[in-house]
């Protein structure tokens, strides 16, 4: 059995001084010392409890930095931490807790009434930063590198969402990965917006940042206007973002005034970023790498190099130093066109409580099935199509959503688009088109059916438009194309 080191010890005896932590919600500035401190303190209560090793424990919070401290407190006690989804509401969460069988529930101020009324005994955070608890806390001790560490839950569209294990040694492995696309060092800073019960949220790029020994700024809730002032003091020198993220950014009257020279990589993810939005971030002097991963990985597995994000898009890359990765169907080393497979020390083991589940995410020799179509170029890299369940067969022919997608959001009435197959008596399926307009415009369909005319195949043409103020997502920014299938019935 490997073992992995108590990250947050390790850190406090190589830069105990050090900031690792400016928590804008309580205005606490943590050390690393200070942050392991309160993590011993935590685990120690946590025990006190009578919660044994392997015991599930969760914590429903905004962003702050008493999460990533429960976090740590986790790996001390050997318990397994559950971030849960702020925005859902008792009734989903209540058979989230029931399927992994949580014991406790952690919570901040403004999640108090939802804490309590989930029926676990709680612990709330203190108003001012921290826990208020006193007396030793636990030693440090090294524990398996594979053992779950922490569950985060899948969007889930139907039923209740599965728990994905993530472990130590996926953390190191993320970390590197990043840590070799975006340059990390210990002087390096960065923003931790994204809500934390998502994995961009603890791992793009805060996580890694911590344990290179860096500085994390952590906001309750992403707000443009925020992390623009940060940006522009030179508070983040590493950021990431999903695309509505950049979306916002772009839309926001401060960012062409914005100073973003402090900005030494810009990262993306979740979805991908239209050429246009790239173009105009690059123009501003943000060039951003975009990625590709997933909660099971990690979640990072590819992410470009900056050199290669204006010459390359569309790509995401070559796979990582700790990411392997093939295409079903095609020979290794080829070019062509199958389901993305990965393995490697970023995948997860597998789905908490849920052996089915699990076997059915691997291939028989091990790798992970993405669910994402993929094409490799000759140059070895890769560029994602579509999921495979997302593609629909129109009059026999297969179209990609995606594909349609990319082209339409050049068009200059659209700001956003989604497409999705619906049943046809003609055709079998046809295209349905959801649509945010840009601000100021008023998209035509027909106008944009004929322009899409002129650049796709008549087959790939949505026959259904639907103009629309804004559309399902989950936290990391993804349309829900699912609940789009049933407004649309």
């Amino acid at each position: 059995m490997a073992r992995a080191p108590d990250f947050s010890a390790r850190r406090a005896e190589l830069s105990p001084s050090a900031i690792a932590f400016d928590d804008l919600s309580t205005g606490r500035r943590w050390t690393f010392a200070q942050i392991d401190a309160e993590a011993a303190a935590l685990a120690r209560g946590l025990r006190a409890r009578g919660l044994a090793p392997g015991d599930r424990v969760a914590i429903l919070a905004l962003n702050r930095a008493e999460v990533f401290i429960a976090l740590f407190a986790a790996r001390k006690a050997g318990l397994i931490l559950c971030p849960l989804n702020w925005r859902q509401p008792v009734a989903e969460l209540t058979p989230v807790l029931d399927s992994v069988a949580v014991q406790v529930v952690i919570h901040d101020a403004a999640l108090a009434e939802t804490a309590v009324a989930l029926g676990r005994p709680c612990i709330a955070m203190a108003p001012d930063g921290g826990f208020g608890l006193d007396g030793p806390g636990f030693a440090p001790q090294d524990s398996d590198e594979d053992a779950p560490w922490y569950l985060l839950f899948t969007s889930g569209t139907t039923g209740v969402p599965k728990a994905v294990i993530q472990t130590p040694r996926m953390a190191l492995a993320n970390a590197m990965n990043i840590a070799q696309a975006a340059g990390l060092t210990a002087a390096d800073r960065t923003a931790c917006f994204l809500p934390l019960f998502h994995t961009a949220g603890i791992n793009l790029y805060t996580l890694p940042l911590f344990l290179w020994g860096g500085r994390a700024t952590v906001l309750p809730k992403f707000e443009s206007a925020d992390l623009l002032a940060l940006i522009g003091d030179g508070a983040i020198t590493k950021f990431f973002g999903v695309p509505t993220i950049y979306q916002a950014f772009l839309a926001h009257p401060g960012f062409d005034g914005a100073n973003l020279s402090a900005v030494t990589h810009w990262g993306c993810g979740g979805a991908a970023l239209p050429e246009g939005m790239i173009r105009a971030l690059a123009a501003r002097g943000a060039r951003v790498c975009a990625g590709y991963g997933m909660t099971e990985t990690g979640p990072t597995g590819f992410l470009l190099d900056a050199d290669q994000a204006e010459a390359r898009i569309g790509s995401v890359g070559l796979p990582r130093l700790m990411t392997e990765a093939r295409l079903a169907g095609v020979p290794d080393g080829e070019a062509g066109e199958g389901e993305l497979q990965m393995r490697g020390a970023t995948v997860t083991p597998g789905y908490f409580g849920n052996a089915q589940a699990t076997a059915a995410a691997f291939t028989p020799d091990g790798w992970l099935r993405s669910g994402d179509v993929a094409q490799r170029d000759a140059d070895g890299f890769y560029r994602i199509v579509d999921r495979i369940k997302d593609m629909y067969i129109s009059g026999g022919e297969n179209v990609y959503p995606a594909e349609v997608e990319r082209v339409l959001v050049e068009h200059p009435d659209v700001l956003e688009a989604a497409v999705i197959g619906v049943p046809d008596t003609q055709w079998g399926e046809v295209g349905a088109a959801f649509v945010i307009a840009q601000p100021g415009t008023t998209p035509d369909p027909a106008a944009m059916t004929g322009w899409l005319r002129e650049r796709l195949a008549g087959y790939k043409l949505p026959h259904h438009w639907r103009i629309v103020a804004d559309m399902p997502r989950t936290a990391a920014g993804k349309v829900r194309k699912p609940q789009l299938r049933q407004e649309f019935q």
